[in-house]
């Protein structure tokens, strides 16, 4: 393809389409609206912890959903009241509805209590795999899925992807989103497999709760600490975007 010579002469200016002096700042920027900041974590996580702890302790299933949505609608009246985001709660919200879905369809079934727990976790594991496998393939085609949110900032989803160096850090940046939901399914997956095998799944389903506790949002924390500290390196810088006369023809 050849690109026209007879663009204005403003457009032989270099450009950097993320307007930031470096990739870091663009990301952080990004990554920190995306999460909510440490309340947006909170409210994500409470509900979910609440319906953990309940099903895993009580079983009693009608109880844990109760408390969960009663935790979460609390949260989202906060948030109503005070006229912010409501994103995270009803995230929440529905995770948990998704979880007792499946453990509602194993008591319909005939299953137990262990195993309408057991049923309750499944969805989160498909959800880490899928995630994770995503993130992969993301990687290996060479489009991260962090570069995108480099993009939404720039107003082109795709114009950071001609920069290497950008293409680098997203890179890095995607794997360390994936690594949790690697790690749990690494962990939690031969747990549930082996309370489906068991006669008596109580203590598969009692180490699938506190894995679940254990690798929720403290190991995501890690993770995104190991994002921090490659973002404080604050050391790529955005390269100009190549223009028609610097280019030549292709």
């Amino acid at each position: 393809m050849r690109l026209s010579a007879s663009r204005p002469a403003a457009d032989a200016e270099p450009k950097t389409p993320v307007g930031a002096e470096t990739v870091e700042s663009v990301v952080r920027g990004q990554l920190a609206k995306a999460l909510g900041g440490k309340r947006g974590m909170l409210e994500a996580a409470v509900p979910t912890l609440a319906f953990t702890i309940l099903f895993v302790s009580t079983k009693d299933l009608r109880l844990a959903v109760a408390v969960s949505v009663v935790t979460a609608v609390i949260l989202l009246g906060i948030r109503l009241v005070q006229r912010s985001t409501v994103q995270f709660v009803l995230n929440s919200l529905v995770g948990i509805g998704i979880g007792a879905l499946f453990a509602w369809r194993s008591a319909r079934s005939g299953g137990d209590a262990n195993e309408q727990a057991l049923a309750y976790f499944l969805p989160g594991l498909i959800y880490n795999g899928v995630y994770a496998a995503a993130m992969a393939l993301s990687n290996v085609l060479r489009w991260p899925v962090v570069g995108f949110m480099v993009g939404s900032v720039a107003g082109d989803p795709t114009e950071w992807h001609r920069d290497p160096q950008v293409v680098r850090l997203c890179r890095n940046l995607t794997w360390m989103l994936a690594a949790p939901c690697v790690l749990r399914v690494v962990v939690q997956l031969p747990i549930y497999l082996a309370g489906r095998a068991a006669d008596d799944a109580g203590p598969m389903v009692a180490a699938l709760g506190i894995t679940k506790i254990a690798m929720g949002w403290p190991l995501q924390i890690a993770g995104l600490a190991g994002m921090a500290w490659l973002l404080a390196r604050n050391h790529t810088p955005v390269q100009p975007v190549p223009t028609t006369e610097s280019k030549g023809d292709l």
